[in-house]
Order: structure tokens, then C-alpha cells, then sequence
């Protein structure tokens, strides 16, 4: 990403693509018919699988990985397997983590959620988390659990880790940006807001209107 004049510019699907200036993205926040938000340290304040693999025993090691994922260092899906390879969490050790670990709001953030559903916008969770992590933020702001978007973990009938369903669109690198033209799509949205944090929110914008 470049910057002339205060206006920047961010690579994407081989294509140089100007993103909003910050009055662009004031009109589109305010006009905006959908909003979509990552949840590790924006929805809420940590990283869950950071904080699953501080309860498993192996907190250094996947965090170095989470950080070179978020900037970018590592293909997205080969990054998540690889933390998951580390940590091989039972479906037991999920249950006991979400029952030990509920989740920390970031502050203010219920009523963001409060005021843009009030205001008719509809509110996605966008994560490369996973979904058994993410229920409970959506259920604590009252988002439907069908607005998620987020990688499934697999078990065998025993409940030992069985690896991750590589078929969600968040499992991939650029898969938020493919959530989001698929939300246009299906849901003929004029003007999308992407909220987040990390190299995997930003280059959702373009096709996300506006990038927070």
C-alpha cells in the first residue's frame, strides 16, 4: 500500500485499487447498508486461537504464527493449519475453553452493533476464528448466527481433532473479500463497511466499499 496525497492505494487481485479517502469513508459509514467486522481484537479484545493455545500449553508458538498471518508472512490456510497442528484440540478441550473463557467485549462495541442495527444495517461477523469461538460474541450482541462467517473445526466420533473445512471461503487468503462479494451478490448491497485489524481485513477493500 502507497500513499499520494493522502490517498492510498492497496494491491489486489493484481490490480492497483485506490481506497477511500477518510471523508469517502465518513459518507460511506453513514450510508452504508451493511457492515461487516473481523472479531479477534476488534469485536472483541483478544485473539481467540492465541488465547485456546495459551489454554492448551503452547501460547509462544502460535502466536508468532498469528502475527505473520495478520501481516501477510504466510498464506492464510497453511498458517491456520499449521496452529492447529500444534495445538490438535479435542472437541472436550473446546467445550472446557468457551465455558473457562468468555469472550472480552472491546469497549463501546454493543452499542456500535446497537445503533447500526437500529439504523437497519444489517452486521456480519467476518473471522478467519473459528465458529465455535464466535457464537458466543454474536450471541452477546445480539447478531444472528447465520451473519457468521468463520472457519468450522472437524472432529472424529471420538472428539479428537480432525482438521478444519477447507471449503469456507474465510479458510483462504482473500477469503473476507470473497464473503463480501458474495454478500453483495446475493444480497444486492449498495455500499459495504469492512471493520478490522489486520492484512486480511484491509485487502477485502475493494470489494468492501469503505475499510475501517
Amino acid at each position: 500500500m502507497n500513499g499520494v496525497n493522502g490517498v492510498k492505494n492497496i494491491m489486489a487481485n493484481g490490480r492497483v485499487h485506490r481506497l477511500p479517502s477518510k471523508e469517502e469513508c465518513r459518507e460511506i459509514w453513514r450510508s452504508a447498508d451493511a457492515v461487516c467486522f473481523d472479531v479477534d481484537s476488534t469485536v472483541i479484545v483478544d485473539e481467540g486461537l492465541d488465547q485456546l493455545a495459551s489454554f492448551c500449553g503452547k501460547a509462544a508458538a502460535v502466536k508468532k504464527l498469528t502475527v505473520e498471518a495478520m501481516q501477510g508472512g504466510i498464506e492464510f490456510r497453511t498458517a491456520l493449519r499449521t496452529r492447529l497442528d500444534l495445538l490438535q484440540p479435542r472437541l472436550e478441550t473446546i467445550q472446557k475453553f468457551t465455558r473457562a473463557n468468555p469472550p472480552i467485549l472491546t469497549k463501546n462495541i454493543d452499542r456500535l452493533v446497537d445503533a447500526l442495527q437500529e439504523r437497519g444495517v444489517d452486521v456480519y461477523l467476518v473471522s478467519g476464528g473459528f465458529r465455535s469461538l464466535i457464537a458466543p460474541v454474536a450471541k452477546m450482541l445480539n447478531i444472528p448466527l447465520e451473519n457468521i462467517f468463520a472457519n468450522r473445526l472437524k472432529f472424529y466420533f471420538d472428539g479428537e481433532y480432525g482438521g478444519f473445512d477447507e471449503s469456507q471461503l474465510t479458510s483462504k487468503s482473500g477469503g473476507k473479500a470473497d464473503v463480501i462479494t458474495w454478500l453483495k451478490k446475493r444480497e444486492g448491497y449498495s455500499r459495504v463497511v469492512m471493520v478490522g485489524d489486520g492484512a486480511t481485513d484491509m485487502e477485502a477493500c475493494p470489494p468492501a466499499d469503505a475499510f475501517i
